[in-house]
């Protein structure tokens, strides 16, 4: 799968007004997408978190569990561990915060975290 490191630049903040709130890298390799299990590095700290890559957008996005900082202008890397699901478009926003939060309760079962 991969570890991509990257600049955290900011999004859209849909995830974070839906309340999963992500650290977004650019995307710059081709033919992954999805939703994955993932280990982030910011600085020497290691974390555990959700990742969507979206190559429509050419972004790496991650909801980290248990970052509380700003990361903006920040290196980080994540590495995809194992892939959730592929990726689906949702029309609602309610349909999109449940499909984020059982991709977050896979990836802590998937940690066991």
């Amino acid at each position: 799968m991969g570890t991509f490191s990257g600049i955290v630049i900011e999004g859209s903040k849909r995830a974070r007004a839906l309340g999963y709130p992500t650290v977004n890298i650019v995307l710059k390799e081709a033919g992954i997408s999805g939703v994955y299990a993932a280990i982030v590095r910011i600085d020497k700290t290691i974390y555990h978190g959700a990742a969507f890559a979206d190559p429509s957008r050419s972004l790496l996005e991650a909801n980290v569990f248990g970052l509380t900082e700003e990361v903006y202008g920040r290196t980080v890397s994540i590495e995809l561990k194992q892939k959730i699901r592929d990726s689906v478009r949702y029309e609602r926003d309610e349909l999109l915060k449940e499909a984020i939060r059982a991709d977050v309760l896979a990836v802590r079962e998937y940690f066991h975290v």
